[in-house]
């Protein structure tokens, strides 16, 4: 087994998380998507992957300050809405975060989504894989086209204070399952800020017939690869951690990475479990 050092590694992901190089404009951010596959917004503490974030702000703390220059993104991310240049939404962790277009197909043919949009749902809730208040906002969208998210509220009957977290978390729900996201923000409220929404398969129409390419295993390994040329190396657990599929899916599609040769197994300094390597690194 090789052994990894520590900074070898280190020097791997400072160039992939875009560390040695820091974005500086949203045609960098677009370039900065679309090589990796996937990346979030912000870090998420103990998750390891890129984000925009770090590629623009370095590696740092999200600011609360709104003037800190780091949050360009934050411009970029506004700017990107309804332009169809990557796939913005809550999917990963179900936080927010960025997937190039030829790689958005891989997550949706892993979603609940099997064949006609405007059905499936149905089932699911039928099933309880879907929530009440899930179901409601999707045929609300589904009726009534894109509303931002105070007339989805007034729309759902979903506007009392009491109600505020369980449409937060139906919204959620929706845009991890890749039937929702924000196509757009309107001016109204009283911060002047909304995000607009709509029915993936709308805004995307070619997503579903892309996405049936590929079966289950394939797309997972394909994710899998995608995650390690980012990371350079990892142990399984993390990648567990960022896809969050069933026992035992991360661990087959590893295991066919190395089975190719694409991913070799290593010993890291300090760590008593094995990891995972791009065979290049």
């Amino acid at each position: 087994m090789n052994l990894l050092t520590p900074a070898h590694l280190q020097a791997y992901r400072a160039e992939t998380y875009g560390l040695t190089h820091p974005l500086r404009s949203v045609e960098e951010a677009r370039a900065f998507v679309a090589e990796r596959g996937f990346v979030l917004f912000w870090p998420i503490k103990g998750v390891v992957l890129p984000s925009l974030w770090t590629a623009v702000a370095g590696n740092r703390p999200v600011a609360d300050e709104h003037e800190d220059p780091g949050h360009i993104s934050w411009d970029w991310k506004d700017q990107s809405l309804g332009q169809r240049w990557w796939y913005y939404a809550k999917v990963l962790r179900k936080k927010a975060g960025f997937i190039a277009l030829d790689t958005v197909p891989l997550f949706y043919a892993l979603s609940e989504n099997f064949g006609s949009p405007e059905e499936d749902y149905l089932e699911q809730y039928r099933q309880g894989t879907l929530s009440q208040e899930a179901k409601t906002l999707y045929e609300t969208l589904l009726h009534e086209g894109p509303l931002h998210t105070i007339a989805l509220r007034k729309a759902t009957f979903m506007t009392a204070g009491e109600s505020k977290a369980r449409f937060e978390r139906a919204l959620t729900e929706l845009q991890a399952d890749f039937k929702v996201l924000p196509v757009g923000v309107a001016e109204v409220g009283a911060w002047h800020y909304a995000f607009i929404y709509e029915c993936t398969h709308r805004h995307y129409p070619w997503l579903p017939e892309r996405a049936h390419a590929y079966g289950i295993r394939e797309a997972q390994r394909l994710l899998v690869e995608r995650y390690y040329r980012m990371v350079g190396a990892a142990p399984l657990s993390e990648a567990g951690k960022v896809f969050q599929w069933p026992k035992g899916d991360v661990e087959r599609a590893v295991n066919a990475l190395l089975a190719a040769g694409t991913l070799r197994e290593v010993e890291v300094e300090g760590e008593r479990a094995p990891w995972m390597a791009i065979s290049a690194l």
